[in-house]
């Protein structure tokens, strides 16, 4: 499978409580930090809810 690069870009203050959860399950937890996963699509499904929040790139 292929990799992906997921970037917070924004920030999960003032957001709803199952976006900060997705964000802490994907590992993302400080502004800038980036996280490697595999291209699977439950990892596809948490980052098309948080879109808005990441930058997503393939490796």
């Amino acid at each position: 499978m292929a990799k992906i690069k997921v970037t917070m870009v924004k920030s999960v203050i003032k957001r709803p409580k199952t976006q900060k959860r997705i964000m802490e399950s994907l590992g993302l937890r400080k502004m800038n930090q980036t996280v490697e996963h595999e291209d699977t699509p439950s990892i596809l499904g948490m980052i098309n809810k948080v879109n808005h929040l990441v930058s997503v790139e393939t490796v």
